[in-house]
């Protein structure tokens, strides 16, 4: 499992132009990982991450998430809601190098699924900040000022 001071993991995602290596990526760089597109908790975090994406862009830091989702279903759920952020499929291998593919439960019953989960990493591609199990408010509002403070120190 990826920790700081880890460099992102060579490790493929499908984007909507196709397959890409993830450290292939350059510049500073927001990875967050989300269950499932158009829930409410998914719906909103994207939201709030397309709202803050001007301030992202302007400390040249890019935005990226990721689910088990199809490319078919993130776009229709990128043109539902207006989305300006890219979002990513992955069907495990990603996932779980990053270790948010985990055992949940709800009402009883035991799952597997994906840890809400933010990471942040700098220039040359080393992770310099984790969020785990993330609450969606307030949350696209903290990365940002670790982005800030991470090129701004």
């Amino acid at each position: 499992m990826i920790e700081p001071g880890d460099t992102l993991p060579d490790v493929t995602l499908e984007g909507a132009d196709g397959p890409f290596r993830l450290a292939e990526r350059k510049g500073p760089l927001v990875l967050y990982f989300y269950p499932k597109d158009d829930t409410a908790g998914c719906t909103r975090e994207a939201q709030d991450f397309t709202a803050l994406a001007p301030d992202f862009s302007a400390l040249g830091v890019n935005l990226l998430g990721v689910s088990k989702d199809s490319a078919t279903k993130h776009r229709k759920f990128t043109e539902k809601y207006g989305l300006g952020i890219p979002l990513a499929t992955d069907d495990g291998p990603v996932m779980e190098a990053f270790g948010v593919w985990i055992e949940k439960q709800l009402y009883g019953r035991k799952y597997m699924g994906i840890d809400r989960s933010t990471f942040l990493f700098d220039a040359g591609g080393t992770l310099v900040r984790e969020w785990r199990k993330v609450r969606v408010p307030g949350h696209a509002e903290a990365v940002l000022a670790a982005a800030k403070e991470m090129l701004n120190p």
